[in-house]
């Protein structure tokens, strides 16, 4: 009998185009003797452990082979081909993940970053010889200085919330330096995105939750009664995530200062906004940008990210340290010698090649281009909210902009067992990656829908078929949502258990079952 007939079916998926992929291993494809690349034989003569010892100390060498699969090279490629398949990406299907931006970029954003006169250049090179990258680094700064109105930029934070601990920090350096010491309190509103509090309690803040209104905004008389002494500052979302721009922005932040506290704008929603407004203007002291989500590197998946943090005058000299600056010759440098200024929030100058990402996006749309990039993406939300709205419960009915919330409470109506979680992975029967789902936690069983300004009208059409028709289902086949998914190579699993019997080590339990 051979050997590929002992062995088991490799297991199989199709996916939602109809395609049949393997979902196997590698430790599953393999078997024994089989190999990728044959390596040329050593010259005659030569002492293989003698070369092997001359390569590494014999402390270092192995005393059995390693544990690794044995396939053909074509078995390989088509294993990680069929992985790449398998995952959904922008690059092959709508992506409508609220508060996260997950849109089409430039590929020309990509093809600058990856330019060797950039990403070879050693971390520690001399300033003198990374004039060409620090020069790209100070017009990035000028570029959000001027999309924001703030008179300074520090580029070192790593990521979104990287930069909202170093806003935070910078407030609570300028209160100490006031000597308000008793100032303690930030003030969170409700619909705030999860890292906001989280933020302020690393820097030794008390969190105030401020309840939202029937309409989905800051409660002016909630804010009112919550300042104090105590107020150090309030964290705001613009728009708020549900995806409504907050009327009274003025009111807040002035209401705020009066009581003797800072704002801290959080932008993680700035596309919204861009070229059609300033953070600076509506009264806000320090914010930081997501640039990878709200220009030009994919985010999701951890990384990579970057948070430039901006701030007014008022903040300016407790920016994390070093900045970007010209001298008078024209050349470039980095400043260390700020007194005031946090310390460095990460080894060498931030994640330069995400900023160099930004660099090229601003540059290749320009004023008009960000302003019109803004006006798509309000125009595409409100557009599948108005096709949604008569399928599925809209809580909030005035103009959204750039996302906007729906919930399953009309689907719930006819099935109590279909929730919002149920829709969502049948969804992904489609071939669309869900929306964000339970978040945020103020309105039950919702779904928070980003289309972006990239996607077609055709490809927001092809969404609402697909939620329509879901909708359907969850009234005539029940049994056929809650099932789903049905085209993943991961079906439909047990929550409950998946979080109460975690299978983390994958490679040791099964590794040894497949012969290695």
């Amino acid at each position: 009998m051979s050997e590929s007939s002992t062995k088991p079916a490799l297991p199989t998926v199709r996916d939602a185009h109809g395609n049949t992929r393997s979902v196997a291993t590698l430790f599953e494809l393999s078997r024994t003797g089989r190999q990728g690349v044959t390596l040329p034989p050593l010259d005659e003569g030569a002492d293989e452990t003698a070369l092997m010892q001359s390569i590494l100390p014999e402390g270092w060498q192995r005393k059995r082979p390693a544990r690794l699969p044995e396939v053909s090279q074509l078995e390989m490629i088509r294993h990680y081909v069929n992985l790449s398949q398998l995952n959904h990406s922008i690059d092959n299907n709508f992506y409508p993940l609220g508060s996260c931006s997950m849109k089409y970029n430039p590929k020309i954003c990509d093809w600058v970053g990856n330019q060797p006169a950039f990403n070879l250049v050693h971390p520690e090179v001399p300033q003198a010889l990374a004039q060409g990258t620090l020069g790209a680094l100070y017009t990035l700064q000028a570029y959000l200085k001027d999309l924001t109105g703030f008179c300074a930029v520090s580029l070192q934070p790593a990521a979104g919330a990287h930069g909202e601990l170093a806003g935070m920090m910078m407030i609570r350096a300028y209160h100490q330096r006031q000597g308000n010491t008793a100032r303690t309190e930030v003030l969170v509103p409700d619909s705030a995105h999860g890292t906001n509090p989280a933020s302020a309690a690393m820097c030794g803040f008390d969190v105030v939750e401020i309840k939202s209104n029937e309409r989905g905004l800051v409660d002016l008389n909630a804010l009112r009664a919550a300042l104090s002494d105590r107020t150090a500052a309030i964290m705001l979302t613009n728009p708020n995530t549900v995806g409504l721009f907050e009327e009274d922005i003025l009111s807040i932040t002035q209401m705020v200062h009066e009581a003797g506290g800072l704002c801290y704008y959080d932008g993680a929603n700035l596309n919204a906004i861009m070229g059609r407004a300033k953070v600076a203007h509506m009264g806000f002291d320090v914010m930081h940008l997501n640039t990878h989500k709200t220009f030009a590197t994919p985010h999701g998946g951890g990384g990579p990210g970057s948070g430039p943090v901006a701030a007014n005058e008022k903040l300016e000299p407790f920016l994390p340290k070093p900045t970007v600056e010209q001298r008078p010759d024209g050349t470039y440098w980095l400043n260390h010698d700020r007194p005031d200024a946090l310390g460095q929030l990460k080894l060498f100058y931030g994640n330069t090649e995400v900023l160099l990402r930004a660099l090229a996006y601003l540059v290749c749309y320009g004023g008009d281009g960000l302003r019109e990039v803004s006006e798509k993406a309000v125009l595409n939300a409100n557009y599948l909210k108005a096709r949604l709205k008569e399928t599925y419960h809209e809580p909030f009915t005035q103009t959204c902009m750039h996302e906007f919330i729906l919930t399953s409470r009309h689907q719930r109506a006819d099935n109590k067992d279909i929730n919002t979680m149920a829709l969502a992975k049948r969804l992904m029967d489609y071939g669309f990656h869900p929306p964000t789902v339970y978040f945020p936690l103020i309105i039950p069983e919702i779904m928070m829908i980003e289309p972006t300004e990239t996607e077609s009208k055709e490809t927001l059409d092809r969404f609402v078929q697909a939620m329509v028709q879901i909708a359907d289902e969850a009234k005539t086949q029940p049994d056929l949502v809650l099932d789903a998914p049905h085209t993943t190579p991961v079906k439909r699993v047990d929550e409950v258990a998946a979080v109460k019997q975690l299978d983390l080590n994958y490679f040791a339990n099964h590794a040894q079952g497949a012969g290695n």
